[in-house]
C-alpha cells in the first residue's frame, strides 16, 4: 500500500507568531508534505516577511497554504483526525506513540484524507477542538521540560510519517485496516453527533441543560471506533427510527 503525501495535510490553529508558520511549512517540505491549513492565524500573511524567512525556501509550501475561520472547515473532508497534545484529559481519548501514528496516518492515507492537528503555541487545543479528533498524539519529552516549539512538533511527526512511507517502501507495510466503505469524514461525524444530541433529547435520555460527560463519552467512542460511511448511515437510521416512535420504513441495507 503506497503513502498518498497528497492526503495528509498539517493544521495549524490560530497560530500567533508568523515565523513558526514559515517554519513549520520548512519542516514539512523537507519531508515530502506540501498541504498547510491555517485556522485564523492572529498574523497572516505577514508584511514583515517573518514567515517566508523562517521558510528558507518552502515558498511553494506557504503560497499554496490554505485559511480558513474554523477547524470544522479545515478537517471537513477527513476521515482520520489526529490532534496534538502534551496534556492529558480528564476523560482519557485514544493517545498514539509519534511512530504508532505515523503509521496510522501513512496507512489511511492511500485511501482517504487524513488531518494532523497542532494548535496554539500558548496553551494548545482546546477539550471542544480534541473532540474532533479520532486520536490524539503525544511527543515523549524531559516531563521537567516538555514544551516544544509548534515547528519542532511539526519537525518530529512529519519525520516518522516519512519514515513510515520509507519503510512502507522497504516492504514493511504499515497495518491496514479492513474497511469495505470508505470512511466517514469529520463533517459527516459532526452531523452524526448533532443527531445524536437531538434524538437523544427527544427520547428524555439526555438534558442539555445538565449535560454532563454524556456527548464527550458518545464521541470517544466513535472517534476511537473509527466509522465508515455506511456505519453512519446505519446509526442515523436508527436514530430516526427511535425519534419516530420506531413507525420509520426498514432500511434496505443489505447486511452481506
Amino acid at each position: 500500500m503506497a503513502v498518498e503525501f497528497g492526503n495528509i495535510r498539517i493544521v495549524l490553529v490560530e497560530t500567533s507568531h508568523p515565523g513558526n508558520i514559515g517554519a513549520a511549512a520548512r519542516a514539512m517540505k523537507n519531508m515530502f508534505l506540501e498541504q498547510l491549513v491555517l485556522v485564523s492565524p492572529k498574523n497572516f500573511p505577514d508584511p514583515e516577511g517573518k514567515s517566508k524567512a523562517m521558510a528558507s525556501g518552502a515558498d511553494d509550501v506557504l503560497a499554496s497554504v490554505r485559511i480558513v475561520d474554523t477547524l470544522d472547515e479545515a478537517i471537513a473532508d477527513c476521515g482520520f483526525v489526529v490532534g496534538a497534545s502534551a496534556r492529558l484529559r480528564a476523560i482519557p481519548w485514544p493517545i498514539l506513540h509519534p511512530r504508532e501514528c505515523a503509521e496510522q496516518i501513512a496507512s489511511v492515507s492511500a485511501e482517504d484524507k487524513v488531518a494532523l492537528v497542532f494548535g496554539r503555541e500558548d496553551r494548545g487545543l482546546t477539550n471542544e477542538e480534541l473532540e474532533r479528533c479520532n486520536a490524539l498524539v503525544h511527543i515523549p519529552a524531559n516531563p521537567a521540560y516538555n514544551s516544544l516549539n509548534i515547528a519542532a512538533a511539526v519537525q518530529v511527526l512529519s519525520y516518522e510519517i516519512n519514515m513510515a512511507a520509507f519503510l512502507a517502501g522497504e516492504g514493511e507495510q504499515p497495518k491496514a485496516e479492513f474497511y469495505d466503505h470508505p470512511r466517514a469524514t469529520a463533517d459527516e461525524m459532526e452531523g452524526l453527533y448533532q443527531h445524536f444530541e437531538s434524538a437523544l433529547n427527544k427520547l428524555g435520555f439526555y438534558d442539555p441543560a445538565n449535560p454532563r460527560q454524556l456527548m464527550r463519552r458518545l464521541r470517544r467512542l466513535f472517534n476511537r471506533a473509527a466509522l465508515d460511511k455506511m456505519e453512519v448511515n446505519i446509526l442515523r437510521g436508527i436514530l430516526k427510527a427511535a425519534e419516530s416512535g420506531g413507525k420509520g420504513r426498514k432500511n434496505n441495507i443489505n447486511n452481506g
